[in-house]
């Protein structure tokens, strides 16, 4: 490894300016390249962050020396042909949730990168927040005994605009919908708190646009556990989440990017803490990266792949029970 960690952008988008801003506060970063299916929008993304290395095609990116890994954001049905495409040119992976479509390319996908023995990971960004290791901590040092309930909504209501209406949220042959743009941030905090699920139940309504814009999703667990989730792109709902135990509660307001937490154990007083972002949440999945490389992991603990593809198995269930199946996806290379 380089004294920095060289990273490469691969799809310029809304998604990968928030990233690329987290890159550039931590000091043990740079970006050095950048690479996109437009040239122009390379060269765009390229003079905002300064970026020396742009380029019109991702295979381009993906065979440039001069970088050490990639973070792939481009849309759901993309990740797995251009991490692969990262993969076997010997470049580690930092790939956007969620992981992929479903569990059959999520299999490939980490296929490919144990056999080219090269690091890869989801960008499950919520895991690494300080205030989700602290939520971690709680749990292991059973603060509030066994968990036995998980509450976790995330619903935002997108503005039914013509532009809004054309993109990517409600086009199913771009994989658009609530569960795996936001669903995901909910399934996989259940995952975090119980591990993968013997029992799912979940109904949805799929609107004209084909697409699922709010779901309810239950699931159980061998030893009784219970997780409550629900999703949505057209109705507002709370967005927290309150994991409840034998001995007390976690309230998480504002889960998926949260700074604060509540501990309420029985007899006690409740214990909030708040925890604030160095820059804008990204950077602690960035630094989760850089310290596996450093240490020559190929993958997270926090954030392992076998879970991710648990994760997606469990999505790819819900989406079944709906009914929901998506046309033939594009090529993207």
């Amino acid at each position: 490894m380089s004294e920095k960690i060289r990273w490469g952008i691969l799809g310029p988008g809304g998604i990968a300016h928030k990233f690329a801003d987290a890159l550039k506060a931590i000091p043990d970063a740079e970006i050095v390249a950048v690479g996109s299916r437009n040239l122009q929008r390379a060269d765009a993304f390229a003079d905002t962050f300064d970026v020396p290395h742009r380029h019109g095609s991702y295979i381009e990116l993906a065979n440039n020396p001069e970088v050490d890994v990639i973070y792939v954001a481009t849309p759901h049905p993309f990740h797995k042909a251009c991490a692969i495409l990262c993969l076997e040119a010997g470049k580690a992976v930092l790939c956007e949730k969620p992981f992929t479509v479903d569990a059959e390319q999520a299999e490939a996908l980490i296929a490919c990168a144990r056999e080219h023995k090269q690091f890869l990971m989801e960008a499950m960004w919520t895991r690494f927040i300080p205030i989700m290791v602290q939520v971690r901590e709680w749990l292991v040092d059973g603060v509030i005994g066994e968990p036995r309930m998980l509450t976790a909504n995330f619903g935002n209501q997108v503005p039914m605009t013509v532009e809004n209406m054309k993109g990517r949220l409600f086009a199913p042959e771009l994989a658009g919908g609530a569960m795996l743009d936001i669903g995901v941030y909910t399934v996989s905090l259940a995952s975090m708190v119980f591990d993968a699920p013997t029992k799912i139940a979940s109904l949805a309504h799929i609107g004209e646009t084909g697409v699922d814009e709010q779901a309810a999703i239950l699931l159980s667990y061998d030893a009784g556990q219970i997780a409550s989730l629900s999703c949505a792109i057209t109705t507002r709902t709370s967005q927290d989440a309150r994991i409840f135990g034998t001995k007390g509660a976690i309230h998480i307001p504002n889960f998926s990017r949260a700074t604060s937490a509540t501990l309420e154990v029985i007899g006690r007083e409740p214990l909030q803490i708040e925890i604030p972002f160095t820059d804008n949440g990204f950077e602690y999945q960035v630094l989760e990266v850089i310290n596996c490389l450093r240490a020559g992991k190929l993958e997270s603990d926090v954030m392992p792949l076998d879970e991710s593809l648990s994760i997606i198995k469990t999505m790819d269930t819900v989406r079944a029970q709906w009914g929901l199946e998506y046309p033939p996806f594009s090529s993207v290379l």
